[in-house]
């Protein structure tokens, strides 16, 4: 009994070891380095998309920056690598990019057999159907037979499957690698239907050719949580990007905007001094400098000036804020309180 002991303590040992000598490693490179490489979509307005010169913004590009301010103290230091739905788990798991936060949905399959890790949601998300007016259909019920134009490599596929399964109909699925492919054999009339995200119809529908002449029908036929992935392995880098996310969302629940944060530093408000780094476990906690939160805020904003910019009402999307509203304003937007 005494050798088996000491077998399986040695084991132990050897795998505690291991993981302490991977933890912090992309931290430790990404200092090294000089910027954080973030995976983003090939073009996805409001969520990432490149204009004319090159410079990316949009709500996913917004997490990207948000972890560049809190280890740099600067939102600036990110560098952009365009992924496919099909290239972008690879990209993560080989190290080719620091964190993914491009519009990716978080599963059971994606979370424990892949090798990597959620770090939370910026998006609350469901799949739905863009067809054109003149179709003539004011529900995805209506669409038995009809043809689909899907992106490979996304959730999208399994879930068409499992709905016209479930209410007996039949489909044609068109796939295309990237969404720009998708969306323009839709707009040529290739397919009946576009199906994806319905956050992605709304960004893909101001591509078309006549916008105004599509619609995206009413049903919603999954959740989509969407939010930034890492690789697993490094509980630190893991942690720094989860938390940049978390500042953002606290932030905006106590009132700390961009225009504001310095004021704020004046507070006698635990919680708010708490985020700002002046009282409490400050950026000990992360490896990072205790204004971390506040390099965040001011520069990238809280996550409902990001939502707004992006993809809400001072954006061409129009989206209400739904279920990504504060939990205590009727939405799903919970972070976890800095103490």
């Amino acid at each position: 009994m005494k050798k088996i002991h000491v077998i399986a303590s040695a084991v132990t040992l050897t795998a505690v070891m291991s993981t302490s000598a991977f933890a912090g490693a992309t931290l430790d490179e990404v200092k090294k380095k000089g910027f954080v490489q973030c995976g983003v979509s090939t073009g996805l307005p409001g969520f990432s998309s490149a204009d004319e010169k090159g410079n990316w913004s949009g709500l996913d590009v917004d997490v990207c920056r948000a972890v560049a301010a809190a280890v740099f103290g600067d939102a600036a230091k990110v560098k952009y690598t365009p992924l496919t739905a099909k290239e972008r788990f690879t990209a993560l798991q080989s190290g080719e990019i620091d964190m993914l936060p491009r519009n990716t949905t978080w599963t059971l399959t994606r979370d424990t057999s892949l090798g990597l890790n959620f770090a939370g949601v910026n998006y609350y998300d469901g799949q739905g159907f863009m067809v054109t007016k003149s179709l003539g259909v004011k529900s995805a019920l209506e669409l038995d037979g009809a043809s689909f134009c899907i992106q490979a490599g996304t959730t999208t596929e399994l879930n068409l499957a499992d709905y016209f399964r479930a209410n007996n109909m039949k489909y044609t699925p068109v796939t295309f690698d990237s969404s720009d492919e998708t969306v323009k054999a839709f707009d040529a009339g290739r397919c009946d239907a576009l199906t994806s995200d319905q956050s992605q119809l709304y960004a893909l529908r101001i591509k078309l050719g006549n916008p105004d002449g599509a619609i995206v029908l009413p049903e919603i036929i999954s959740k989509e949580p969407l939010g930034p992935v890492v690789a697993q392995g490094d509980d630190e880098w893991f942690n720094i990007v989860r938390w940049s996310l978390f500042a953002m969302v606290n932030a905006e629940e106590l009132g700390i905007s961009s225009a504001n944060v310095d004021e704020k530093k004046a507070s006698t408000d635990p919680n708010i001094r708490r985020l700002l780094g002046l009282e409490g476990i400050k950026g000990s906690g992360l490896g990072l400098s205790d204004d971390w939160a506040v390099n965040i805020v001011k520069q990238v904003g809280n996550y409902g000036e990001s939502f707004e910019r992006n993809v809400g009402a001072g954006s061409s999307l129009k989206i209400s804020r739904g279920l990504n509203a504060l939990w205590n304003k009727g939405g799903l937007q919970y972070a976890p309180p800095i103490r």
